[in-house]
Formats: structure tokens, C-alpha cells, sequence
């Protein structure tokens, strides 16, 4: 099993879970999260006065997925959030020891 975790811009989130859904992923978990990057921040105008936004924001994924179908769900993120400009996001996949679904006790990659 893997765990995939991805930084997308916060509009890209629905077009992601759509996406997402068609290729078989049953579930996912997801944040607002702030963070930078290559990105820095940026410096914005606010009633004339300038000043620096050093976080920007994001929404992270997690998903847990079967070991075949780990690199589908990472092509399909990667093309479904990419704009081509700074700050498009990070993906990490790691590996997932464990899995268990509470309300039935199953395991593994009935858990997902």
C-alpha cells in the first residue's frame, strides 16, 4: 500500500476529486493548509499599503491507495493540477505498513 500526500492550489481541489474518483480512489482526507516553497511568497496591495504574504495557501491531500494503483493516482494529480506557473504544488508517496477499517476490523487493502 502507499500514502500520497499532495499540495495543490485550492481551486484545482474539485477538478483533483473528480479526477480522482474516476480512476478508483474510494476516499481521500483533505486540509487548508499553508506552506512555500521554489514560490517564497509574494508581496500584495491592501488599501494602498504594501505588504508580504510569506505562507500561501494550499489544500493537502491523503490518500491511501493499493500498490497498483499508486502511480495512476500520481500521473492523474500531476496532470489534473498543473497550470504551468510557480506554486503548483508538491506530491510524496510513502509507503503504508498499515491499514485498518474501525467500524469492520478488516486490514490491508480491504481496509481501503
Amino acid at each position: 500500500m502507499k500514502y500520497i500526500i499532495a499540495a495543490v492550489k485550492p481551486y484545482k481541489l474539485d477538478e483533483v476529486r473528480e479526477a480522482l474518483t474516476a480512476v478508483g480512489v474510494r476516499g481521500m482526507m483533505v486540509s487548508e493548509i499553508k506552506g512555500f516553497g521554489t514560490q517564497s511568497g509574494h508581496t500584495e496591495i491592501y488599501r494602498g499599503a504594501e505588504y508580504a504574504v510569506n505562507f500561501v495557501p494550499k489544500v493537502k491531500l491523503e490518500i491511501a491507495v493499493a500498490d497498483t494503483l499508486a502511480d495512476e493516482v500520481v500521473d492523474t494529480i500531476r496532470k489534473v493540477a498543473k497550470t504551468d506557473k510557480i506554486g503548483d504544488g508538491k506530491i510524496f508517496v510513502l509507503d503504508l505498513e498499515q491499514a485498518l477499517r474501525v467500524r469492520t476490523g478488516e486490514t490491508g487493502d480491504d481496509a481501503l
